[in-house]
């Protein structure tokens, strides 16, 4: 029976303790028999979780009997045991599969296996994990990523996306199916993490020369703004406008529009039931063809999904139409 070994360090994430505990453990094949064998391992016998105290049955020899390591996030990750990236490279020499959960990548970061390849992990965390890790692909717009041996995944929910798709990986769409059915959960979702990042605009400094300008802009990102338009409220050339933009803001103005009116056009989508088309030109779209490439470039969905996944309950909601 395949053996999932889930490891347990301080200040792990009860969440991502929990799910591929859960995704695995009610795993069934056809004929009814466990998918898996799960054990939760740890460093040692107690864990601090936070809020409470697990006790762990086994200790770091049990990954070496392991056929698939999961390593769930921590709320605080300084220094990483060394006995435990030991266990783990071991572990990985000797051909085991390692899945990371949230931020438990930058553990698998730290054992230096995933140098050279593409990974993710939560998106806020994604900076942290470019910078102390650069020789690490880092893409924060999936909700996993498959390396063969090594897999990687996003915050929170994406846990489960990844343990799902290690059960198909295994055992086929169908054994898969009954685990997804089981968690309440689509076998596969639509789009990557992309969709939950809040696209804050570039930070520009406080008392700049562009601070009014910018104002301005996000109170008329409807209106049809041209370069000239901007750089004449701004009281200089074009020229000029595009040299303190990119000085000050990272990005060019027209760019910093087209952000500002995708910004508001999500808020849209969550709190009104307004169509695609008439958002489209409330953000100052002529054309929904453009709004919806724009939306989905930025946001990594397109208009209506982003609405379902993030659209308030609503009892006298009507129906969306676009």
């Amino acid at each position: 029976m395949h053996t999932v070994a889930v490891l347990a360090l301080d200040k792990v994430v009860p969440f991502d303790l929990s799910t591929p505990i859960e995704v695995f453990t009610r795993a069934r094949l056809p004929d009814g028999r466990p998918a898996y064998r799960v054990w939760v391992c740890a460093a040692n016998p107690n864990v601090d979780a936070g809020l409470f105290t697990l006790r762990a049955p086994r200790g770091l020899d049990a990954l070496a009997e392991a056929d698939t390591i999961i390593l769930p996030g921590c709320a605080e990750l300084s220094d990483i045991p060394e006995d435990v990236l030991s266990a783990l490279r071991s572990a990985a020499a000797a051909g085991t599969r390692i899945a990371s959960i949230c931020s438990g990548t930058f553990i698998l970061a730290a054992t230096g296996l995933l140098d050279g390849l593409r990974a993710t992990t939560h998106w806020a965390a994604a900076p942290h994990l470019a910078a102390r890790h650069p020789a690490i692909e880092v893409d924060a717009d999936v909700l996993y990523v498959d390396n063969g041996q090594f897999l990687t995944s996003a915050g929170a929910a994406a846990g489960l996306d990844l343990c799902l798709y290690l059960v198909r990986r295994d055992h086929g769409s169908a054994v898969a199916a009954d685990a997804a059915r089981l968690a309440v959960m689509p076998l596969e979702r639509e789009g990557g993490q992309a969709q939950f990042i809040v696209h804050d605009q570039p930070p520009t400094p406080r008392g700049s020369v562009l601070e009014p300008v910018l104002r301005w802009m996000e109170d008329n990102c409807a209106k049809d703004l041209t370069l000239a338009d901007i750089a004449a409220k701004a009281g200089m050339s074009t020229r000029s406008l595009n040299r303190h933009f990119r000085e000050q803001s990272g990005t060019t103005p027209l760019q910093w529009l087209h952000r500002a009116r995708i910004r508001k056009a999500q808020h849209l989508f969550e709190s009104t039931d307004h169509s695609v088309d008439r958002i489209a030109r409330q953000v100052g779209f002529t054309s929904t063809t453009a709004f919806r490439e724009r939306f989905r470039r930025v946001v990594g969905t397109n208009p209506n999904s982003y609405r379902a996944a993030f659209r308030a309950s609503s009892a006298t909601s009507s129906a969306v139409v676009g």
